[in-house]
């Protein structure tokens, strides 16, 4: 029997219920909070904070020439359950400039400095692997605690899969830990440390050890030999 979900794109009032279930899910994760805590120091907890989040999203959508949201949703209930956050690079971006590290603009001073520790080389990573082809970026896959082992998570990578499948176009993460077992189950590997590969210092992550974050990529069935 199919899984009770349906994964659709997300529309503008759903941008609340799709961050109730991103932010559940990172926290509920020890990858995922640590994350959050670094580009999210003041917390994500208060209305106020969410509030902002949202108006700031609702902007950002405005704008947007090729992310994109998907909401997966419970049909029993309509209750969405989980999100993806991609971007599509549908044409090639052919300058450094188009493809460079954008920063996180809402930190400043060393909390600034402490995110682009982090985040500058996944940058640095995914540039030497795609460059500036055609390819699915994922930002994000999340599903709200309450709901996870009811295989939304399978059903929206599925979706995924079945878009670059579709259009020819190959799929790159960023996985965490706990999610790495799930990618390679649905066909993605691990990119060749000779190509690109990320630690993270236990000094800049303030963890006991160094992490190490499994990239990850996907070649559409199309052009698999």
């Amino acid at each position: 029997m199919p899984p009770p979900f349906a994964v659709l794109p997300a529309l503008i009032p759903d941008i609340k219920s799709v961050y109730d279930a991103y932010f559940a899910a990172f926290a509920a994760d020890a990858d995922g909070r640590k994350m959050l805590e670094i580009l999210f120091p003041g917390g994500h907890t208060s209305s106020e904070f969410r509030k902002a989040h949202t108006e700031g999203t609702l902007a950002w959508l405005h704008k947007a020439e090729s992310q994109y949201t998907w909401k997966c949703v419970d049909v029993s209930t309509g209750e969405v359950v989980g999100m993806a956050l991609c971007d599509v690079f549908i044409q090639p971006r052919t300058t450094k400039e188009e493809r460079a590290y954008p920063g996180i603009p809402w930190l400043e001073g060393e909390q600034r400095e402490r995110a682009d520790r982090v985040l500058r080389p996944l940058c640095e990573a995914r540039e030497k692997v795609m460059g500036g082809g055609s390819y699915i970026y994922v930002h994000a896959i999340a599903v709200d605690p309450k709901h996870q082992g009811r295989g939304a998570g399978a059903m929206i990578v599925k979706t995924l899969i079945n878009l670059s499948d579709d259009s020819g176009l190959p799929i790159y993460l960023e996985s965490s830990a706990s999610a790495e077992g799930l990618y390679k189950k649905m066909g993605f590997v691990r990119v060749p440390e000779e190509s690109a590969r990320v630690i993270h210092s236990k000094s800049v992550l303030g963890t006991e050890t160094d992490v190490e974050v499994p990239l990850m990529i996907k070649t559409p069935a199309k052009t698999r030999l």
